[in-house]
């Protein structure tokens, strides 16, 4: 998966399209994230000892990995993100518009 936590992305399409954010979690198995502050659903919940009054709760729901693009730290833009195999042998993410490191 090109997408990792922390990495902050931006929303190709729905709702939210153009929007940035931070990855909060990440499904490599589903194939899915949670941005921070992008779609948003609201949740009924009931009361418990964690949230006393109960009620409707907004929280971010799961985007499909495709539907976003790592920005680069580098260049600042969205970019497409690359593989690379280092000296020591592990392997790093490469920016494709300005061929730096991400990691």
């Amino acid at each position: 998966m090109h997408i990792r936590k922390n990495d902050k992305v931006r929303i190709l399409s729905g709702n939210d399209k153009g929007k940035t954010g931070q990855v909060l979690k990440v499904f490599p198995d589903k194939g899915k994230v949670i941005v921070a502050k992008v779609n948003l659903i609201k949740r009924h919940t009931r009361r418990s000892q964690n949230l006393p009054q109960g009620g409707i709760i907004e929280k971010e729901g799961p985007i499909n990995v495709s539907n976003v693009m790592l920005i680069c730290p580098k260049c600042g833009e969205a970019a497409r993100t690359g593989h690379s195999a280092l000296a020591d042998g592990s392997r790093a993410r490469l920016c494709r518009s300005c061929g730096e490191m991400v990691d």
